[in-house]
């Protein structure tokens, strides 16, 4: 299976797209799942549970990280490191959407960015201190933005799920 080729867009807080074509095979796929129920196994642990020796093991993962296809990070629980405020912005946007969505990518705040079919252009994900700091980062950054015409706001109530682990398939 071959991964979709994407332009490499750095890594803006975020996903770093694969510069090009990678192979993914049975034995990545399975490398993949392993790391995302436990991103710190030991390659020790992690080569025998998918048949492969250590060194081996180094090397497929290794390759998948550089190629921009996987990445393994430290997830956080945003209220425990002191963000008490979570929210999507729904954007309508005139001219270049990729331009609007890199733009919105710089922000330090903004956590996802995906540019959308239906009601709306772009949607981005936001993590904030508290209400002030979202004022502000909608009132003054995201609105200011050349292009976007229209910017709603939905602040989180409560977070029911969040998951990392939708595998390979």
């Amino acid at each position: 299976m071959k991964a979709p080729s994407r332009p490499h867009l750095g890594n803006a807080g975020g996903i770093i797209r694969p510069a090009a074509s990678v192979t993914i095979d049975e034995i990545d796929k399975s490398i993949i799942r392993e790391l995302q129920v436990d991103g710190r196994m030991p390659y020790a642990k992690l080569g025998p549970a998918v048949g492969l020796s250590q060194a081996a093991v180094r090397q497929r993962v290794q390759r998948l990280m550089d190629s921009g296809a996987m990445q393994v990070v430290a997830v956080t629980d945003p209220i425990a490191v002191g963000f008490t405020l979570e929210a999507m912005i729904a954007i309508n946007a005139d001219g270049d959407l990729r331009k609007v969505s890199d733009a919105l990518a710089e922000i330090p705040q903004v956590t996802y960015v995906v540019i959308i079919a239906g009601r709306y252009d772009l949607m981005c994900e936001v993590v904030c201190e508290g209400s002030d700091e979202l004022l502000e980062l909608v009132n003054d950054v995201v609105r200011a933005i050349p292009g976007v015409s229209h910017a709603e706001t939905f602040t989180y109530l409560h977070l029911a799920k969040q998951s990392y682990s939708w595998g390979t398939r």
